[in-house]
């Protein structure tokens, strides 16, 4: 298939396929694992979504006036005249919905045609319900917000059985001044959305609704933000620019940010290079060149050291550790920190993050989080956390087995006596 978001290849029997995902669904809930013919993201999704009960119904947490309070001051409030001129009229003549949630898959606003409507009520598809996969497992908002990528999911690739007569598409939605996820735009209907024109729509409705904030936002005078998680380069937003760093110029951006204070010009270069390395002419080029990418007002010398106040992803997740919130840090966790660097300096952050996130996951021993780390690039080969998550689990969960899996294949492949925790459950 061209495009692993889309459902259905060209040409494909909608029925059939339908019954084929059926049974690999009813397959995956008997012994824990997917068969070959379901699509990656839909396998995946299913293994994030196995703590929950295929009968499940979506809860509310918002109603009232408490939801019509949080959702004025949301930032996508902004964004909904766009939505319906975009998404409103099609959805109405097309016997389908438009739905907009939040970045925790909170539904902010659910329109459309009136008969489906009514029939979407029966499963809390409401504004005010949670459909984050955790709350309501594989679903197109949901599962979007998950991998952070427009995503199309078809009838039995639900994981909740209530929901598999429906059809969906949905693309998450940035802030685009700091990247921060705020939230997603849906479209939800029959099997007549299996096409790659719904696809297409949301990820285009997605797109404007950012140059809507960025040309609607006030501009933060002298903040800096900085992207580095889960990515190799780094990229660099300030005022109305968006710069894209190469490597090098990426890990000296990343050192400087992690001392705000400022470093000497042989500071960096041991962060940079390491002792046997240390090149000064060659780490004063690349400063220089940096300066040029950034523009002569944002970095200092002697020290050096970034001029404006920045906002940087890693820190983010550090400080959201700090406050006790591990389940914002994992939201807000892409992956580890610009990992293709060998820099000494960068590496030591690197794993002083994914450390401090990994003990706060483990400590609180919630099936939910710990499964949300086994899904990182970080945490899929960590033996601890597949083990804690395998205690973690109550017998006859859909997931147990496979964690149980996990653990043991791991501890073979480091050559490790089984846990005889797990086999005692």
């Amino acid at each position: 298939m061209a495009d692993p978001w889309l459902a259905l290849e060209f040409g494909a029997d909608p029925a059939e396929r339908i019954a084929q995902v059926g049974a690999a669904h009813e397959a995956f809930l008997a012994r824990g694992k997917a068969p070959e013919r379901v699509r990656e993201v839909v396998r995946r999704s299913w293994e994030r979504s196995a703590l929950l009960d295929p009968e499940a119904t979506a809860p509310v947490d918002l109603t009232d006036d408490a939801l019509e309070s949080y959702r004025a001051a949301h930032p996508l409030a902004r964004v909904l005249p766009l939505f319906r001129d975009l998404l409103g009229g099609i959805a109405v003549d097309g016997a389908h919905l438009m739905a907009v949630c939040d970045a925790d898959g909170r539904l902010l606003w659910v329109e459309g045609h009136p008969g489906v409507l009514r029939h979407a009520e029966r499963m809390n598809f409401v504004p005010g319900a949670r459909w984050d996969e955790t709350h309501a497992g594989t679903n197109a908002p949901g599962t979007a917000l998950a991998v952070n990528h427009s995503v199309q999911i078809f009838a039995t690739e639900h994981f909740v059985r209530p929901v598999q007569r429906w059809t969906c598409a949905a693309a998450p939605i940035h802030d685009p001044a700091t990247g921060r996820l705020l939230g997603a735009v849906d479209i939800t209907g029959g099997d007549h959305l299996a096409n790659p024109q719904s696809l297409a729509l949301v990820r285009a409705t997605a797109r404007a609704a950012e140059a809507f904030l960025a040309n609607t936002a006030p501009a933060e005078p002298g903040v800096v933000h900085v992207a580095a998680l889960g990515r190799d380069e780094a990229e660099l937003r300030v005022g109305g620019r968006r710069i894209r760093l190469g490597r090098r110029h990426s890990e000296l951006l990343v050192l400087l940010v992690d001392h705000p204070e400022g470093r000497t010009g042989e500071q960096l270069g041991l962060d940079l290079y390491g002792d046997d390395r240390l090149r000064p002419v060659t780490l004063r080029a690349e400063l220089s060149r940096l300066r040029r990418a950034l523009g002569e007002e944002l970095l200092d010398s002697r020290p050096y050291r970034l001029r404006p106040t920045v906002r940087a992803d890693f820190r983010t997740v550090t400080e959201l550790l700090q406050r006790g919130d591990p389940a914002g840090a994992l939201r807000a966790y892409p992956g580890p920190l610009l990992p293709g660097s060998d820099a000494p300096g960068v590496a030591r952050l690197r794993r002083l993050v994914d450390g401090q996130l990994r003990a706060a996951v483990l400590a609180g021993a919630d099936p939910a989080l710990l499964a949300a780390w086994t899904a990182t690039p970080a945490g899929a080969d960590d033996l601890t956390a597949w083990q804690a998550l395998a205690r973690a689990l109550p017998p006859g969960a859909p997931r147990r087995p496979l964690a149980v899996a996990r653990a043991r294949q791991l501890a073979e492949e480091y050559d490790l006596p089984r846990a005889t925790s797990l086999q005692r459950r």
